[in-house]
């Protein structure tokens, strides 16, 4: 019994995902990963060089993760929508933090100075929502088919 698989349709590069976007949409993408790449690449991939020995595991785990997405996010400013899911993981940790860990804080009146610096950095959030093309997200992500299991 011979079995058979759907072809798989490549659209060529002047069709692609990015030209249901207008122009200014991916430049507002590219402002994001701007700020986001820069940001991170400022005030976190220093610790990569200037740590206290020993590294604390956590601590180090997390600057080696921010670092990754200092690098993925100015990849972005080339390919804006092809890294969109490193905007979308920015946003979701996040908002996962401010939802999990500074709300309930803040609804307990316990607000201690290191959680208010963290929730102060989560807030820069809000440029990265305003520039991810929500509409395509829906589109592209959650009601689109998804791809073949065989």
């Amino acid at each position: 019994m011979a079995t058979t698989t759907a072809p798989i349709h490549v659209r060529p590069d002047d069709h692609g995902p990015g030209q249901e976007l207008p122009v200014n949409c991916l430049h507002l993408m590219r402002a994001g990963y701007a700020l986001m790449g820069v940001g991170l690449m400022i005030f976190r991939v220093p610790d990569l060089f200037s740590h206290d020995e020993p590294w604390p595991l956590k601590e180090s785990v997390v600057v080696c993760i921010l670092s990754a997405m200092a690098l993925l996010a100015l990849l972005g400013l080339r390919y804006p929508v092809k890294l969109l899911p490193i905007l979308l993981f920015e946003v979701a940790w996040k908002l996962i933090w401010l939802t999990a860990v500074a709300l309930p804080k803040i609804l307990a009146d316990d607000m201690d100075p290191a959680t208010m610096e963290v929730m102060a950095s989560c807030t820069l959030i809000i440029p990265i929502v305003a520039v991810v093309p929500w509409g395509y997200v829906r589109r592209n992500y959650i009601t689109a088919t998804g791809d073949r299991w065989r």
